[in-house]
């Protein structure tokens, strides 16, 4: 008994503390929320609890309490798992409010502060798994402690075998400044329409026919695809080809051969990073069963795609996330031989990965903004990651994109929004290595939210509409 004796110095708690304390617990939703708030006279039960120190809590008594308010009992292993342990888990129990080690040698809950513990892992276990205080309070008390268990295990990632799997095969090298040349738009203004051509060059050399008609003269490939003959011909195509040649846009050209040969030398760069890119498709696709993170951007000129590459490089080479062994889809490095295969390949990598880091851009698409949508839907984890701040807020609290449903469960969920690459290699640390940080709040009485700790981004949340609540879960799992 010296454990509790240690503990219960000092620990007495007044009754008006304990009531302040548990305001937190407090939703009167109808589950384990409601186990301080039913209606009638809570004196005893928190006179109960004040005297934790001297008078320990067991099973049996915590089971009496909870019945007082309409709660189903708890099983053995449930009162085990989370008062008297400290077990591996999907996140870091001893980063939980009021944790202490010596908990872990009890056989019932000597203490308030320990009693808060384990009440703030079930609320955050229930809405992080179920979605719902009460649904998620009624599936877990019953469990034995080795189901419970098997059941986190389950939902943990296997951090020593990605440590001990070593490195993927290596991707063919694309050079930064080239990897703008991967991108459809330059795919379809290279590829040949016929031998030795291809549509940008035909219509430069149209362009270039045009400009000797109207007077000739030494000119730039920029003004000739910025000229009549382009704009009035080929307006729809306009911006892909001034995309496509922007490597030779302020060249002077003096003559059509000269033109030819420039057009040639970006053209043969094209070919060697596309044929590279496909390549690393084929890689990409060898370790689809194995994507840890997939990397959704929208990159439309050729700067984004260097500083898409910078980022993704910065990332993943980052010495804390060396050891994973990262497998990463990086959009820099990947092509397809067409818009639909391109498509199915990337909604395979969003579905197989375990992460989807967002990388916003000056504006936003529909294709990323999809891909976030699919993975939240799957219950994945999503950062959202763009560098400014304003634009942080508008993801953490106004973008659509921020809270879904995972299709499956009903549950809501939500992305994780930073302008700091440092926190973006943090967040991905902690996920893998099952680290991650959680704070609950309840701003409205009955309306919880859990926050993910480094950024205060809501992951998960439960309203307090009660119309909304029950119609929801009535309906949602009928529902074709």
């Amino acid at each position: 008994m010296w454990y509790y004796r240690t503990i219960m110095a000092g620990d007495e708690v007044s009754i008006d503390a304990i009531r302040a304390n548990v305001q937190l617990f407090s939703g009167g939703t109808g589950g384990i929320d409601s186990w301080f708030t039913v209606s009638g006279d809570n004196d005893s039960l928190f006179a109960r609890l004040s005297t934790l120190g001297a008078n320990p809590l067991t099973r049996s008594q915590f089971n009496q309490l909870i019945a007082l308010s309409h709660q189903g009992e708890v099983s053995q292993g449930f009162f085990e798992y989370y008062w008297l342990g400290a077990p591996e888990h999907t996140y870091d129990v001893t980063h939980i409010p009021k944790y202490d080690e010596v908990y872990t040698r009890l056989d019932r809950i000597c203490s308030f502060d320990h009693l808060y513990w384990g009440l703030y892992r079930i609320y955050v276990d229930c809405l992080l798994y179920y979605g719902s205080l009460r649904y998620g309070f009624g599936e877990l008390r019953s469990k034995e402690r080795s189901d419970l268990d098997a059941f986190f295990r389950q939902r943990r990632f296997d951090f020593d075998a990605m440590s001990q799997r070593g490195p993927a095969l290596e991707l063919s090298p694309i050079a930064k400044d080239n990897r703008y040349l991967i991108a459809e738009k330059a795919c379809k203004s290279f590829d040949g329409i016929g031998e030795d051509s291809s549509e940008l060059l035909n219509v430069l050399r149209g362009a270039w026919a045009d400009h000797q008609n109207r007077g000739g003269g030494p000119t730039t490939f920029r003004k000739l695809l910025n000229g009549t003959y382009v704009i009035q011909g080929f307006a729809e195509k306009q911006g892909q080809f001034v995309f496509a040649a922007d490597e030779v846009l302020e060249s002077v050209i003096q003559s059509e051969q000269e033109l030819i040969d420039k057009y040639r030398n970006i053209a043969d760069t094209f070919s060697g990073a596309r044929q590279a890119a496909l390549k690393n498709t084929q890689i990409y696709l060898s370790i689809a069963a194995d994507l840890d993170v997939y990397v959704a951007t929208s990159m439309r000129e050729r700067a984004d795609f260097r500083n898409m590459a910078t980022t993704c490089e910065g990332i993943f080479s980052h010495q804390a996330l060396k050891d994973l062994n990262l497998r990463y889809f990086d959009p820099t490095l990947s092509a397809a031989v067409g818009h639909e295969d391109k498509g199915v390949i990337e909604c395979l990598m969003v579905k197989c990965a375990k992460v989807l880091l967002y990388c916003a851009g000056t504006k936003e698409s529909f294709g990323k903004d999809a891909e976030a949508a699919m993975a939240l839907s799957l219950g994945k984890p999503v950062i959202f990651f763009c560098e400014e701040g304003e634009k942080v807020r508008f993801f953490r609290e106004v973008h659509p994109l921020s809270r879904l449903i995972e299709f499956q469960t009903g549950i809501a969920v939500g992305a994780m929004a930073t302008s700091s690459v440092n926190e973006v290699i943090i967040l991905l640390r902690r996920i893998f290595e099952n680290r991650m940080e959680y704070v609950l709040e309840q701003p409205r009485r009955g309306y919880f939210r859990l926050n993910e700790k480094l950024t205060g981004s809501t992951v998960r949340f439960q309203t307090n509409d009660a119309m909304l609540r029950e119609t929801f879960w009535n309906c949602y799992h009928k529902a074709s």
